[in-house]
C-alpha cells in the first residue's frame, strides 16, 4: 500500500505527469464552482446520468475540498426534494444544467485532509426513507488501492460501466479505479445489444453489475461469444448471483465470474481473486480484503469493520444505531463464516420469512430455484397468512411453465426440509427492477399478499 492512503482523492487520481483535455476540464470546472461560491466543506449536489461531466463534478469537488452529492439520475422530483433539503448544498447542478467554467484551479491549491468528508451517498432505500452515507477522503484513497490490486487491474484494462455513479459500486468502479490508469467506458442507460457492441469496439476487459446485466447481455438478440471475448472478470454483488448464475454467465462469457459483498456503507469487503478457486467464487460472496474483518453476531447478523467504512450518516442517532462496540458496523444481513474465513450472505434480516415460528432466508430458497435448468432468475417473498403468519411465495423467470407442482417436485427432488418450499409460484415475463437493477422486492410483496 503507497501513501497516497494518506492523501486525498485529487492525489490519487492526479498521477504525475497526468495531463490532457480531461485534466484542464477538472481544472476549468474547479474553477467555476470558486467562482460559484463554493467553499471547502461545502455540498456540490447533481443529478446526472454516468458520463464524463459526471467524472468533472466529482474530481472538481476533490480540487476544491468539497462534498460530491451525486444524486441517481432517474430519482424523482419527490425524491430529489427530500434529500436537498438534508444535503444543504451550496451548489445544485441539474440534469439541464451545464457545468460551471472557471479560471483552472491547480492541483494542491486548496489544502484537504485525508479525513474531510468526500462524498455524501443515498441508500438505495428500498424498504423506507434513504438514508446518507458519508466517506471521507482516507477511506476511499484506501478502498481505491485495495480493490485495484484484488482485480489485478492495470493501464491495459478497460470497465464498461453501466451502474450508476450515485451509488458506490459506480463511483468505485467508474471514478476511482480509473487512477490505475485503466479506461473507464460510462454508460448512460442499460442496453444489452449497445453493451455488446461497446464491448467488442472498446476491449472492455472488466464490468460490475447485479445479475440482471448479464442475463440480458447474453440473452440479447446477435450475441455472440466473439463479441465478447475481451472480457476476463465481471464482478456481481446483491440479491440473485446464485452458484448457478455465476456457473452459468461464466461459461456463456468464457471468463471469470466472481460473487462481491459489499454495501454504501462498507463497499467490497469480501470477494476472490483470480488466483482463487472458481468454485469459491461461485459458491460464497468471497473472503476479506485488505484489512477488512467480518463476524458474524448472535442472531447471524454480519458485522463488518475496516478502514473502509463510512464515518456515518447525516443522522447521529442513526449512525449510533449502526454501529456496535469497536468499530463494527451492523450490516443488516444474515451470514455464515466457513473456517476457512470465506462468507455466504444466506439473506436480509428483514427478508426472513417466519413461517408458523421457522425462519426461512428467503436467499437459501431462491439459490434451490435457479438450480432448476427452467428457470433463469427467482425471488422469495413472504405474504402474510393468519394461520402461520408468513408463508413463501416464489417469483419465477423461467424458458418454460413452472408452476406449483412443478416447483414441488423439484424441491422434493433437491431434498429441501419441507417448510421451506414455496406454496405460492408466480411466473413473470420479466422481474419489476429498482432503478439499481436489483428485484423491487416490495413491489413483489405488495402483488404476493393479493388475493388469489
Amino acid at each position: 500500500m503507497s501513501n497516497l492512503a494518506e492523501g486525498t482523492l485529487d492525489s490519487l487520481l492526479s498521477r504525475p505527469g497526468a495531463s490532457g483535455p480531461l485534466e484542464s476540464r477538472v481544472a476549468a470546472v474547479a474553477g467555476g464552482l470558486v467562482a460559484a461560491g463554493v467553499q471547502p466543506g461545502d455540498v456540490v449536489a447533481w443529478q446526472l446520468p454516468n458520463s464524463v461531466a459526471a467524472v468533472e463534478l466529482f474530481r472538481a469537488c476533490w480540487r476544491v475540498g468539497a462534498v460530491a452529492a451525486p444524486l441517481h439520475h432517474l430519482a424523482g422530483a419527490a425524491d430529489v426534494d427530500r434529500l436537498l433539503p438534508r444535503l444543504s448544498p451550496r451548489l445544485v447542478v441539474g440534469p439541464d444544467d451545464g457545468l460551471p467554467s472557471g479560471s483552472p484551479v491547480p492541483v494542491g491549491a486548496v489544502p484537504a485532509s485525508p479525513d474531510d468528508v468526500a462524498v455524501v451517498l443515498a441508500t438505495s432505500g428500498s424498504t423506507g426513507t434513504p438514508k446518507l452515507a458519508r466517506h471521507s477522503h482516507r477511506g476511499l484513497v484506501y478502498k481505491a488501492e485495495v480493490m485495484t490490486a484484488v482485480h489485478g487491474l492495470s493501464g491495459s484494462d478497460c470497465i464498461l460501466l453501466p451502474a450508476p455513479m450515485a451509488h458506490i459500486s459506480g463511483l468505485l468502479n467508474g471514478v476511482l479505479l480509473a487512477a490505475s490508469g485503466m479506461r473507464v467506458v460510462p454508460m448512460a442507460r442499460w442496453d444489452a445489444g449497445e453493451a455488446l457492441r461497446i464491448i467488442s469496439r472498446e476491449r472492455v476487459t472488466f464490468m460490475i453489475g447485479p445479475p440482471a446485466f448479464f442475463v440480458s447481455l447474453v440473452e440479447a438478440p446477435g450475441f455472440d461469444p466473439s463479441l465478447v471475448a475481451s472480457l476476463r472478470q465481471i464482478s456481481c454483488g446483491g440479491a440473485g448471483v446464485t452458484p448457478a448464475f455465476v456457473q452459468q454467465t461464466s461459461s456463456l462469457l468464457g471468463c471469470r465470474v466472481k460473487r462481491t459483498y459489499g454495501s454504501t456503507e462498507a463497499p467490497t469487503m469480501t470477494t476472490s481473486t483470480l488466483a482463487d478457486p472458481p468454485e469459491r467464487a461461485a459458491e460464497t460472496d468471497g473472503r476479506p480484503v485488505g484489512s477488512a474483518e467480518i463476524r458474524i453476531a448472535e442472531g447471524g447478523e454480519l458485522w463488518v469493520r475496516g478502514p473502509e467504512l463510512f464515518v456515518g450518516y447525516d443522522d447521529p442517532a442513526a449512525t449510533e444505531a449502526a454501529f456496535a462496540d469497536d468499530g463494527w458496523f451492523r450490516t443488516g444481513d444474515m451470514g455464515r463464516i466457513d473456517d476457512e474465513g470465506w462468507l455466504t450472505i444466506v439473506g436480509r434480516l428483514k427478508d426472513i420469512i417466519i413461517r408458523g415460528g421457522e425462519n426461512i432466508a428467503t436467499a437459501e430458497v431462491e439459490v434451490v430455484l435457479e438450480r432448476h435448468p427452467a428457470v433463469s432468475s427467482a425471488v422469495c417473498v413472504g405474504y402474510p397468512d393468519h394461520r402461520l403468519g408468513e408463508r413463501v411465495c416464489a417469483f419465477v423467470v423461467a424458458s418454460a411453465p413452472f408452476d406449483l407442482a412443478t416447483c414441488r417436485e423439484w424441491f422434493a427432488h433437491e431434498a429441501v426440509t419441507r417448510f421451506k418450499w414455496p406454496e405460492r409460484v408466480i411466473q413473470l415475463d420479466a422481474l419489476p427492477l429498482l432503478p439499481t437493477a436489483k428485484p423491487d422486492r416490495t413491489a413483489l410483496r405488495s402483488l404476493a399478499a393479493e388475493p388469489v
